[in-house]
């Protein structure tokens, strides 16, 4: 608890840094016991709100680090500015002492010089979550310990809950922002983050692609060393090569930079649309080309999942955007889980319709063009406020960074030209035929098994008729007006009630003798009295001009 306390202090003194102390003050203003700084320094040195937000989640450390790099794919939610900086978003820290991480690969190799010849004290690499360092097996193989940082995973969870109540606190200071959401995006996120802290996941993953392209030349998985991996430490075979975005040095081993870019750009189109299972984080730094011209694949903790029925949607949804169909193209949407309101599908229609006309090209679209149609389409959603599933964003950044890279790699590298022959080689060979021939034979047998129960269901809905126990429910939605109605008319015999008493009491007094009572009595029973019969005159004229009216 004292942890999570001054958790809390540092997030309210890094964001009152960056000049978010109001919106603080909003959210928690009960917990805020002191004065926030103010605005200063770094932040007074920037020149927009999304620079401060970048910012101050660098400073925050890994977990918001991580979180900023997810939202950078919710391009549907978000502003492009906003987008825009969070892809800036590194994820590195500073490197830990070797003395620091060496206490973690003990926990998995006890015994290092029985399996280790040499581990290399100064890392290759250094990231928020683990850094990595380069070793020599016994037998003389060169591999890579990705070591996860000691106590990371304390760090993380405290600032996932700290997450979570920020999110809650937000929904309901902010009811608005509901429609976005933010509980579920820290939910989501909280699972992501999860699974990249198990490192087995990330083995597991990276043996799965090898054995997809095991048969695939010119792309390769790093071999893991299962004997020495756990949850906290990952052994893999060290690759030596420069990153896919270094053009110099790719040119300079005398590879081809634009065939690199075809190949990468094939294995991601295998990846979705043949296995299912994809590299969800293409950047550089993840992407290797060796002096071989051989791509190598790495960092396998965000992947992507595309069950057959959602590959087929991902092609109508792509060949809809190389043929301007708008219609296909809703069709898609819908079929990934997005509800349009029939309110707004007209206006959508007309946007999409304006979009593709201005941004198509049919078969010759090229990769800027499909740029922007991706573009226009995520604001497009935005603007009606679809709610995306996550899947669907990670296919589009996927595509979108790798069609980067190609363009980075070769200036002329043309997405309708790589793309539209790809997906008239699976519409040709049937890909998918194999998974739509069991769904359909299983609604097949479903229907059937629907068509045998149909007497059964019958006599039993007779049997329940016979003895009365159905039970029927009944929807009006003019319910409401009724209940209102006889509110009404309740009221109104409430009130003839009152005035008839008034009358008969006020009446009983004035045949009293008056001698018997005093003169304020009297007074009090003629005011009522009179009271009464104006009541009682102004209710009938109320009820005879109202039926006069409904007549009319």
């Amino acid at each position: 608890m004292v942890t999570r306390i001054r958790r809390y202090a540092q997030i309210i003194d890094i964001l009152g840094k960056y000049g978010f102390g109001i919106v603080l003050e909003k959210i928690f203003p009960s917990r805020l016991r002191f004065r926030l700084p103010t605005a200063s320094g770094a932040a007074s040195e920037t020149s927009t709100t999304y620079e401060r937000v970048r910012l101050a989640l660098e400073e925050l450390g890994p977990t918001f680090v991580k979180f900023g790099q997810i939202m950078s794919t919710r391009t549907e939610l978000l502003p492009p500015e906003m987008i825009e900086e969070l892809k800036k978003l590194q994820d590195h820290a500073k490197p830990l002492p070797f003395s620091d991480v060496l206490s973690v690969i003990h926990q998995t190799c006890p015994n290092i010089d029985d399996w280790f010849t040499e581990i290399e004290e100064t890392p290759v690499a250094s990231a928020s979550i683990g850094q990595v360092h380069r070793a020599i097996l016994k037998d003389g193989t060169y591999v890579a310990l990705k070591v996860q940082r000691p106590g990371i995973e304390e760090i993380i969870e405290n600032d996932l809950n700290i997450l979570k109540s920020m999110a809650e606190r937000i929904e309901a200071v902010f009811p608005e922002t509901r429609i976005y959401n933010p509980t579920g995006m820290v939910e989501d996120f909280a699972h992501q983050i999860r699974k990249e802290l198990d490192f087995t996941r990330d083995g597991r993953n990276a043996d799965r692609m090898a054995r997809n392209f095991r048969d695939v030349p010119g792309v390769h998985f790093p071999k893991i060393y299962w004997d020495f991996t756990s949850s906290h430490l990952l052994v893999m075979e060290f690759i030596e090569g420069v990153r896919i975005d270094d053009v110099e040095s790719i040119t300079a081993m005398g590879v081809d930079p634009h065939a690199i870019g075809v190949c990468g750009f094939n294995a991601y189109l295998k990846m979705i649309f043949e296995d299912g299972f994809f590299h969800g984080d293409p950047h550089p730094g993840n992407l290797f080309v060796t002096k071989e011209g051989t791509v190598v694949f790495l960092d396998f903790g965000i992947v992507g999942i595309l069950r057959p029925e959602k590959r087929q949607l991902f092609i109508n949804l792509l060949f809809a955007l190389t043929t301007d169909d708008i219609e296909m193209m809703l069709k898609s949407l819908e079929g990934f889980g997005i509800v349009i309101d029939e309110v707004s599908r007209e206006a959508l229609r007309d946007d999409l319709y304006i979009m593709m006309h201005d941004f198509g090209g049919g078969d010759s679209v090229s990769q800027f063009s499909f740029h922007l149609v991706v573009s226009e389409l995520t604001e497009a959603m935005r603007r009606y406020n679809l709610k995306v599933p996550m899947s669907l964003m990670l296919l589009l950044k996927v595509f979108m960074m790798v069609l980067d890279i190609g363009v980075r790699l070769d200036p002329k590298f043309n997405f309708g030209d790589e793309i539209t022959p790809y997906l008239r080689k699976l519409a040709d060979t049937n890909t998918l035929s194999a998974a739509y021939v069991k769904r359909a034979s299983n609604s097949m047998m479903e229907a059937v098994d629907g068509l045998f129960d149909l007497p059964r269901n019958f006599n039993l809905m007779l049997k329940r008729l016979s003895t009365g126990t159905i039970r029927l429910e009944v929807v009006d939605t003019d319910l409401q007006k009724l209940q209102m109605a006889l509110d009404r008319a309740s009221d109104k015999i409430m009130i003839g009630l009152v005035v008839a008493a008034l009358v008969v009491g006020s009446s009983l007094v004035l045949l009293t003798s008056p001698l018997t009572l005093p003169p304020q009595i009297m007074w009090v029973a003629v005011l009522g009295y009179t009271a009464a019969l104006l009541c009682g005159f102004y209710a009938i004229y109320h009820v005879i001009f109202l039926k006069f009216r409904l007549e009319r």
